[in-house]
C-alpha cells in the first residue's frame, strides 16, 4: 500500500502525540509509528478488539485495548495532537461519544481524521457531526489511502466547548 500521500497530512514535532483508534491495525498503523519514531514522539494505539493475542501483538510502545463496540476508549484531557480514527464510528454504537472524547484529548489546533471502508461513511453526516462537535474547516479528502474514504477537521483554540 502507498502510503506517501496519507503521511504527507501529518507534520509531527518532536514530543508530539499521535492516537489512532481502529479495528485493524495495518500499514497505517506502522507508518504513523516510523513517523513519530524520527521526532522522537509517540504514536498510541487504541485497538477495538477481542482477541488477546492480536492485541499482544500489536507492536506499539502504548496500546490500549477495548473489547467491544458498548466501551469508549480511555484518553487524558489535551493529551494528543492527532487522533485517527480508522474503521470504527461505522462500528461503534455511540460514535458522538467517541468523537466528543477526542475533542477533549486534542490539543488546541490540532486534528481529527475519520478513516472509514469506501462506501462505509456518509460523507455529509460525519462532516455534520464535526461541526456540531466544534470541530472546524472539515474536508472530505479522497484518495488518500487506497479504499478509504477520509474526512478531516480542525480543533481551534477559543472556539466551541472552551477545551
Amino acid at each position: 500500500m502507498d502510503l506517501d500521500q496519507f503521511l504527507k497530512l501529518f507534520n509531527p514535532l518532536p514530543g508530539n502525540c499521535y492516537m489512532q483508534v481502529t479495528t485493524n491495525p495495518d500499514d497505517t498503523t506502522t507508518a504513523l509509528g516510523e513517523l513519530m519514531q524520527k521526532v522522537n514522539g509517540e504514536l498510541r494505539v487504541v485497538y477495538y478488539t477481542e482477541d488477546q493475542d492480536s492485541f499482544g501483538a500489536l507492536n506499539v510502545e502504548k496500546k490500549q485495548q477495548v473489547d467491544n463496540f458498548l466501551k469508549p476508549f480511555r484518553a487524558l484531557p489535551r493529551d494528543n495532537d492527532v487522533v485517527i480514527f480508522q474503521e470504527i464510528l461505522s462500528q461503534h454504537t455511540k460514535p458522538e461519544q467517541l468523537v466528543k472524547i477526542a475533542y477533549t484529548t486534542l490539543a488546541n489546533a490540532a486534528h481529527i481524521i475519520i478513516m472509514e471502508k469506501k462506501g462505509n461513511m456518509d460523507i455529509e453526516a460525519t462532516i455534520d457531526m464535526l461541526d456540531r462537535f466544534e470541530f472546524r474547516s472539515p474536508n472530505y479528502i479522497d484518495n488518500v489511502v487506497e479504499g478509504y474514504d477520509l474526512v478531516m477537521a480542525k480543533k481551534l483554540h477559543m472556539w466551541g466547548n472552551g477545551l
